[in-house]
C-alpha cells in the first residue's frame, strides 16, 4: 500500500507540483487581488472623508465669515453716520419752519383758512417731506451723544443757509450716505472673505501636513499645538500672525471709507445736484440716475472697470502697516508719542519701516497675497455683482415699495396675463425718495436681520470666488513662505528689484490660475 502510493506520487509528481503551484498562485493572486480591492475602498472612503470634512470647513468658514461682517459693519456704520448728519440737516429745516411760522402774522388756523396759493404749497409740501423724514429715520446713539454740541457749533453755520440750500445738502447726503455704506459693505463682504479663506486654506493644510507626519500605526493620542509646532509655524498657522492679518480690516473700517464716500459724493452732486427735492420722478429713470453714479464710482466701461483699483481703500501702503497694527492695538505705541482720538498719518514713507518685527514672514505673505488678490480681475466681477444685487435691493424693493407705493416683485407672480405698466407710469417726490433712502441707511448698517447681508450671501459667484481661494495654490504655500524670508534678507535695493519682479510673476500666474479655474466654475 505505501509502494504504490510512493509509485504514484513518483509518477505525478510533475502534475501534483503543477496542481499545487497553480493553486498557490490562484491563492496568492486572490489576496492580492482583495488586498487591493480593500485598499481602494479605504482609499475611497479616506478621500470621502477627506472631501466632507474640506467641505465642512468651508462651509463653517463662509459662515465665520458672514459673522465677522455683520460684527464689523456697525463700527463703519457709525463713522459714516458721524459724518454724514442727515438727522441734524432734518431738524435745521424744521427749525427754520418753526421760525418762519413764528414770524408769520396769523395763527395756524387762520392760516390753514386762506385759499391755496403757490408759496402755501410749497409749505404744504415742506411739511409733508419733513413729515416723511421725521417718521422715516432716527438718531443713531453717536449722533444723539453730539447732537448738543452740533446745534451749538455746526447748527449756526447751518442754519444760517437758505432752505433751498439745507434742502440740496439733505439730497446730497443722504444720497451720499446710503451709497457709501452699500459700498462699505460690499468691500468688508469681499475683504473679509479673502482673509478667514486664506487663513482656512492655510490652516486645513497645516493640520493635513500635522497628521500626514503622524504614522497611523503609532497609537500615541497627541494634542493639536498651535505656538510650538514648527510644521504649522511654517504653514502660518499661528495665532499671533492671524490676529494681526485679521486686524488689517481697520484701514477699511477707518480709513477706506471715507475715501469711498468722497468719491461717491462727488458723483452724486454731478448726477444728483440739478434736480429739485419737489420733483417728480418716475421709477426708471431713478434706475437710470442711481447706473450713472456707480458708473462715475466704478467705470463706465468694462475696461474701466477692470483698471480702477480697489487695494487703496482696503489695504494700507508699506509704510502705513505698522500705523494700522499700533491703532488697532496689536503693537504698542512709543513711549513718547502721546495717543490721539484722530489718528493722522505719518508725514513720510519712512516714519515706519516694512522691515519691522511687525511684518513677519508669514504676514507678509499673507499681505502680499491679499494684495493680489484684490488687483485680480474676478475680484472686480465679483465686486460688481454684489454692488448689483445691494443696489437692485434698494431700488427695486425698498424704494419701489415705500415711496412708490408699488407691490414687490418678489411677491408678484412670475406669469402674468397682462403686462404690468404701473412701474413706469408710477411717480414719486424726489422728498420721499430722499425719506425712504434715509431709512434705508439705517438698515444697511444696522438692520436685523440685514436684508442686503442677506441679498449679498445669495450671489453664487461669491461662494465660488471664496472656493477658488480655498482651494487655490496649496503647492505654494512653503515656498512663498521660504521665497519671503529669502527676500527679507536681501540688501534694500535688491529686496525691491527682486519683489517686483518675484510679485509680477505671482501675480501673472494667479491670474492665468484664477482664469482657469473660474470658467470651471461658471462654465463660461
Amino acid at each position: 500500500m505505501i509502494d504504490s502510493t510512493r509509485r504514484w506520487l513518483k509518477r505525478n509528481r510533475t502534475n501534483l507540483a503543477v496542481g499545487i503551484g497553480v493553486l498557490g498562485a490562484g491563492y496568492v493572486a486572490g489576496q492580492y487581488v482583495l488586498s487591493k480591492i480593500a485598499e481602494t475602498r479605504q482609499r475611497m472612503s479616506e478621500d470621502r472623508v477627506a472631501r466632507e470634512n474640506l467641505r465642512r470647513r468651508f462651509q463653517q468658514n463662509q459662515e465665520d465669515c458672514t459673522i465677522t461682517v455683520l460684527a464689523l459693519l456697525p463700527t463703519a456704520t457709525e463713522n459714516v453716520l458721524e459724518a454724514l448728519p442727515v438727522e441734524h440737516i432734518t431738524q435745521d429745516l424744521q427749525q427754520k419752519k418753526a421760525d418762519r411760522l413764528g414770524r408769520s402774522a396769523g395763527t395756524l388756523d387762520s392760516s390753514s383758512a386762506i385759499p391755496s396759493s403757490g408759496p402755501s404749497s410749497v409749505t404744504d409740501d415742506d411739511g409733508r417731506s419733513l413729515a416723511s423724514f421725521q417718521s422715516g429715520s432716527y438718531l443713531h446713539t453717536s449722533q444723539m451723544v453730539a447732537s448738543n454740541s452740533a446745534t451749538g457749533e455746526a447748527g449756526p453755520s447751518r442754519l444760517t443757509k437758505s432752505k433751498a440750500e439745507l434742502w440740496n445738502d439733505l439730497k446730497i447726503t443722504s444720497i451720499t450716505r446710503a451709497f457709501t455704506l452699500l459700498y462699505t459693505l460690499s468691500l468688508l463682504t469681499l475683504l473679509t472673505r479673502i482673509q478667514l479663506n486664506l487663513l482656512g486654506r492655510r490652516n486645513y493644510l497645516a493640520s493635513v501636513v500635522s497628521m500626514a507626519s503622524h504614522s497611523p500605526q503609532d497609537p500615541t493620542i497627541s494634542l493639536e499645538n498651535l505656538d510650538d509646532d514648527n510644521v504649522e509655524q511654517t504653514y502660518g498657522n499661528d495665532f499671533e500672525t492671524n490676529r494681526k492679518f485679521l486686524t488689517f480690516s481697520w484701514w477699511l473700517l477707518h480709513r477706506g471709507w471715507r475715501d469711498v464716500m468722497e468719491k461717491v459724493e462727488m458723483a452724486v452732486k454731478t448726477v444728483f445736484g440739478p434736480l429739485n427735492p419737489r420733483e417728480d420722478l418716475p421709477l426708471e429713470r431713478l434706475s437710470a440716475l442711481v447706473l450713472e453714479v456707480r458708473r462715475k464710482v466704478e467705470g463706465a466701461t468694462a475696461e474701466e472697470r477692470r483698471s480702477h483699483k480697489w487695494l487703496p481703500y482696503l489695504l494700507p501702503p508699506r509704510d502705513q502697516e505698522e500705523l494700522v497694527l499700533r491703532e488697532s492695538g496689536m503693537l504698542k505705541s512709543p513711549s513718547n508719542s502721546q495717543p490721539t482720538s484722530t489718528p493722522s498719518p505719518p508725514s513720510s514713507p519712512t516714519a515706519y519701516s516694512p522691515r519691522s518685527s511687525s511684518s513677519t514672514a508669514p504676514l507678509r505673505r499673507l499681505l502680499d497675497e491679499t494684495s493680489d488678490l484684490i488687483d485680480s480681475p474676478p475680484f472686480t466681477q465679483i465686486l460688481t455683482l454684489l454692488l448689483d444685487i445691494t443696489f437692485s435691493h434698494l431700488t427695486d424693493h425698498e424704494i419701489r415699495t415705500d415711496a412708490y407705493r408699488l407691490p414687490d416683485p418678489a411677491d408678484m407672480p412670475r406669469v402674468q396675463e397682462v403686462p404690468d405698466l404701473d412701474s413706469n407710469l408710477a411717480k414719486a417726490k424726489l422728498a420721499a425718495i430722499l425719506a425712504v433712502v434715509t431709512k434705508q441707511a439705517h438698515a444697511i448698517g444696522n438692520g436685523v436681520p440685514n436684508k442686503y447681508a442677506q441679498a449679498i450671501e445669495s450671489v453664487k459667484e461669491l461662494e465660488a470666488f471664496a472656493a477658488v481661494i480655498y482651494s487655490s495654490h496649496f503647492e505654494f504655500e512653503a515656498l512663498g513662505d521660504a521665497r519671503t524670508e529669502q527676500l527679507a534678507q536681501e540688501p534694500p535695493g535688491r529686496h525691491e528689484a527682486v519683489s517686483q519682479k518675484h510679485g509680477a510673476g505671482v501675480v501673472g500666474a494667479a491670474t492665468d490660475m484664477f482664469e482657469n479655474v473660474w470658467g470651471k466654475i461658471t462654465g463660461s
